[in-house]
Parts: C-alpha cells; sequence; structure tokens
C-alpha cells in the first residue's frame, strides 16, 4: 500500500504539535487526546509511518490538526517575527544599494549556478544520512577530509550497511557514476525562480508562483511544505491560505531553496530582491521559513554584486528581524565560525544548540550554513565540504552555500573538480529548460537567461 509522505494526516499531526510547541502555543491538551485515542505522539523523520491509522484516528488527525491550525502564538512571538512584508521591513534596516560590477557579472552568475550545482550534488548520495554515518563513509572511502564528490569505490560493506546512501540519489551522484547534474528540486526551484522572473518581472506575486508550481511541477517532486501546499492548492485553497491550512513544516528549509535567483537579478539590491522571496515563500511558509528565502535573496544579490562573504551575510540579516529566531541562528552560527574552536567541536555546539530540531528544519541548517560560509573565508571548497560534513539537509545546505561561494569566486576561478563532472548540463522536469540534444540545458544557457532577465537599477528604496 502507498504510504506518501508528508500527507497523511496521522503524520502530520505529530509534526504540527512540534511546531506549534516551538511557536509557545500550549497544545499538551490537544496531544493528551490524540495520545489518549491510540495515536502515535512521535513525528516520523521520513515523513510516513509504515501503515495506515485507523480511519477513526485519521479523522481526528484531521479535526486536531485544524486545531492546532487555530492556535495562539505568543503576542511577543508574534511582535517579534512578523509575516507581513511591511511590518518585517519595519523591523528591519534594509542594505544600501551597490553598484555591481558589470565586467563580470556574467562570470559571477554562471559561478553562482555551477556553485549551486556542485554543492547539491555533494550532498545528495549522503542527505539523510547522519553526520557520523558521513564521517564514516568518507574515512572508509579515504575522502576525509572531504576532497572530492563521494564514492562507494572501497567503501567498507559494514559501513554501507550501517548508513545506506540516499535511495534517489545513489544511482547519480557518486564520483563513477556522475554524468552533469542530475535532477533535483534544489535545482527545478531555481528554475521556477527564473522563469518567474522572465514571465513577471518585480511585479510577480504569490498566485503567480502557484500557478507556476501547478503548471510546471509534478505533485511527486514537491516535499514537506511545498506538497502540503500544492495539494491545499488542488482542493481550491488560495494562494495567500494554502499554506497555512494543515501545514506542519512552515518553519522547514523548503523556501530557502527556491530564491537565489531573485539575488541574481536584483545585484547590488538586497531589498528588493528579498520582497521577491517573500512573495514565493509566503506561499508556503511562515516566520522563519520566510525569513531564511529573504535571506538567501538578499545575500545572493550581495554576492553577484562582488562583494565578501562578510557582506553577503550582512545583506542577508539586513533583510531580517532582528530579534527572530532566524536572526540568531545565524548570528551563532557566524560566532562559531570566528571562534578558535575546531569545525568538529564548533559543529557539536551547533548540535547541542539545533540537535532537537528535524534535519529539515531552517533554523539549524541555516546556523551550519552561516558557520561554513564564515569559516571558510570564501574558500569554496572549503565552504562546501563543511556545510556538507555538518550533516542534516546535506544537497540543500551545500547548494546554498554553493551557490554564494560560486557568485563570489566566479566561474572562472572555481575549482575543475567540482565543475568539470557537471559537464555544463543539467536535468530537469520543469518545461522550457531541456535545450541541449539530450533533453538538458546548460549552465551557460542558465546564466545568460539570468543576465538577460536582470531587473532595471534602482537608484532608491
Amino acid at each position: 500500500m502507498l504510504r506518501l509522505s508528508w500527507s497523511q494526516p496521522e503524520d502530520l499531526l505529530p509534526h504540527a504539535i512540534v511546531a506549534a510547541r516551538l511557536d509557545g502555543c500550549d497544545v499538551a491538551g490537544l496531544e493528551r487526546r490524540w495520545i489518549a485515542a491510540g495515536g502515535n505522539p512521535v513525528p516520523p523523520v521520513s515523513g510516513a509511518s509504515p501503515t495506515a491509522a485507523p480511519e477513526v484516528l485519521r479523522t481526528l488527525a484531521r479535526a486536531l490538526l485544524d486545531e492546532v491550525d487555530a492556535a495562539s502564538a505568543p503576542a511577543s512571538l508574534v511582535a517579534a517575527e512578523p509575516d507581513d512584508l511591511g511590518a518585517i521591513e519595519a523591523l528591519t534596516p534594509g542594505a544600501a544599494l551597490r553598484s555591481p560590477a558589470d565586467d563580470d557579472i556574467d562570470d559571477r552568475l554562471l559561478g553562482g549556478w555551477l556553485g549551486r550545482a556542485a554543492g547539491c550534488l555533494l550532498g545528495k548520495p549522503v542527505e539523510k544520512v547522519p553526520r557520523a554515518g558521513i564521517l564514516a563513509i568518507a574515512r572508509s572511502t579515504g575522502n576525509w577530509p572531504i576532497a572530492s564528490y563521494f564514492t562507494a569505490r572501497g567503501l567498507d560493506p559494514e559501513v554501507a550497511a550501517a548508513h545506506p546512501w540516499n535511495r534517489r540519489s545513489a544511482a547519480n551522484s557518486l564520483v563513477e557514476n556522475i554524468d552533469g547534474m542530475p535532477e533535483d528540486d534544489d535545482m527545478n526551484f531555481a528554475l521556477i525562480a527564473l522563469r518567474l522572473v522572465e514571465l513577471h518581472g518585480a511585479s510577480l506575486t504569490a498566485d503567480d508562483v502557484a500557478e507556476m508550481w501547478l503548471d510546471e511541477l509534478p505533485g511527486g517532486r514537491v516535499f514537506t511544505a511545498e506538497r502540503v501546499t500544492y495539494r491545499n492548492l488542488l482542493a481550491g485553497a488560495r494562494a495567500d491560505a494554502a499554506g497555512r491550512i494543515g501545514n506542519p513544516f512552515q518553519a522547514w528549509i523548503g523556501a530557502q531553496i527556491r530564491t537565489d535567483v531573485y539575488g541574481w537579478v536584483s545585484p547590488g539590491d538586497p531589498q528588493r530582491a528579498a520582497r521577491l522571496a517573500w512573495e514565493d515563500a509566503r506561499l508556503s511558509h511562515r516566520r522563519s521559513g520566510i525569513y531564511g528565502a529573504m535571506f538567501v535573496a538578499a545575500a545572493s544579490a550581495a554576492a553577484v554584486a562582488g562583494t565578501s562573504i562578510d557582506e553577503c551575510i550582512e545583506g542577508g540579516l539586513s533583510v531580517v528581524p532582528p530579534d527572530s529566531r532566524y536572526a540568531r541562528a545565524i548570528g551563532r552560527g557566524v560566532e562559531l565560525a570566528r571562534s578558535s574552536m575546531s569545525d568538529d567541536r564548533a559543529i557539536d555546539a551547533l548540535y547541542d544548540d539545533y540537535g532537537h530540531l528535524h534535519w529539515v528544519h531552517v533554523l539549524n541548517n541555516s546556523a551550519l550554513l552561516a558557520f561554513a560560509l564564515t569559516r571558510s573565508g570564501g574558500d569554496f571548497t572549503t565552504a562546501i565540504t563543511t556545510a556538507v560534513a555538518g550533516g542534516w539537509d546535506t544537497d540543500s545546505t551545500g547548494a546554498t552555500v554553493g551557490a554564494l561561494c560560486g557568485a563570489l569566486t566566479g566561474a572562472a576561478a572555481l575549482p575543475a573538480p567540482w565543475v568539470d563532472p557537471l559537464r555544463n548540463r543539467l536535468s530537469s522536469s520543469v518545461g522550457g529548460f531541456a535545450n541541449l540534444d539530450d533533453g538538458r540545458i546548460g549552465f551557460d544557457e542558465l546564466a545568460r537567461r539570468v543576465a538577460a532577465a536582470r531587473l532595471p537599477v534602482r537608484r532608491g528604496t
């Protein structure tokens, strides 16, 4: 029997209870009712429990999900972490406009695409593998410290059995079988964003994003918050409400992986990049989930303008409410990176702070992102390998770190061992992105399309 992940009511409810509790909502009584009825209070890590609950429990789970949706967060949290763009901007300083260096912008755009692909590809086969397992695999194959894409050659069978590869990625993401960049949601959403800007420019809205998803994204290729939102759109929910219905994943990483392109088409303009990201993110996320999308878009706008790692992070933080949990997570990653701790000890500290969160949550992954970026000083290899070795959502965090460092470095200076296996081609099921004879598209063509979609330079905020 098919057990679709991130969609069964009895599986969503335990995640919803955890999410509500993290927001300070009182859901203890609701949880007791669920347990008393025979419900499992433990959220399934992979998104689906192995067997369906009885229909009476599924019906109860749906009713309790509605109650979670109606639960009120503390006023202090609502004030510190608003969802409305105007309220967010009232709390944030914004960043000064910066004129990009036009003579190298094309190389930076290509570097962003290649960096995103390389970081994602490095993390793909070990997605869902715990940090200790990543270390064991790398050591067993002579790849520690990580210096190349993962391989199964020489892997101890006992290590392989204890820490199996991600089943979707092992066939196309190991050194021995890489043939260009395979399809991945972390890349598909960048293509979606590019198409949205090509069609709507700076006027794109959440309605446009919803329509694009339904037109171009197969339902089986979206996950967590995006899958719940997709379902709600199909059921007739409005775009401004679809992400708020029975969706426990609104503070997870999904929106953060979708917004690099909004920065690339807004070089030197973090605030406009963040506004575009807000329109995209609010379809499926809220609070920390939205801030992650805005942070990455703003940081990407700084990166393609030719700044530095520190300025990228400052640009990202300039659009995020300063008293939010997201801002604190970024600050914690930066603090640890600037400390004298070794990588291992510093990441241990991140796990002490954020290890209670699901591996796809936005806060733990963003703290690691900030750590990897800051500790790297802009060195591409150090950045992506630190991000992936840290665990959690390895392909997503690797992709974002790679995109930022790739844009800063520029394509011409990216290390060949990371870029050459990409073979200048990306596979995707998103319509309009299959220009090569083999049905794929070149990263050089994607960079040209981003350059053509660049938004007019603003002279003020």
